[in-house]
């Protein structure tokens, strides 16, 4: 009987040391970094150089310059044919033209942040499924009918700068797994 029950306490000392070294040498999971896990499931969507006539009493007076990329979420976008230059244009078209966004005569008092939600909820509406998650304004520009009449009897020597209205970010393609 007392071997029995020395057994037995002999049987709960070692599952209370297993148990109690297990539990210590188990590291913490590594803490789960949610901003790189949103990016990893982004995907760029690259968009293509758009101009934009600016009309104003029937008469095209000059042209927003603009090229604007996506952020889209790599899962939804899967399989989907997304006629993306066609929506884009058509988005900036009734945002600059028919909204008109812009001040041509204030251009610093332009909202950069409200142009892009507006951009965003606006395409995620038509797509569907929260497909954009952020708006990449690489250039957005104005040139007038007048300054690109000089430009053109300049013959491309000096000509007039656009008049920028956002100073764009600069792109790029990420780089292919492995590099």
């Amino acid at each position: 009987m007392l071997k029995l029950l020395l057994t037995g306490l002999w049987v709960c000392l070692v599952t209370l040391g297993a148990v109690y070294f297990s539990v210590q040498m188990s590291a913490p999971p590594p803490p789960v970094d949610e901003e790189a896990a949103k990016k990893e499931a982004l995907q760029l969507v690259r968009g293509e150089s758009l101009t934009i006539p600016v009309i104003s009493n029937g008469m095209v007076t000059g042209y927003f310059l603009g090229r604007f990329s996506f952020m889209m979420d790599k899962e939804k976008i899967k399989g989907a044919e997304l006629p993306m230059t066609e929506l884009t244009t058509d988005e900036l078209f009734t945002l600059l033209v028919g909204d008109k966004m812009i001040d041509l005569g204030n251009p610093g008092a332009f909202d950069l942040e409200t142009f892009r939600t507006r951009i965003k909820d606006d395409m995620n509406h038509r797509l569907g499924d929260d497909m954009v998650a952020e708006v990449l304004v690489e250039q957005l520009d104005y040139l007038s009918k007048e300054d690109i009449r000089t430009n053109v009897a300049r013959e491309g020597k000096r000509p007039i700068e656009a008049t920028k209205i956002v100073q764009g970010i600069t792109v790029e393609e990420p780089a292919p797994p492995g590099h």
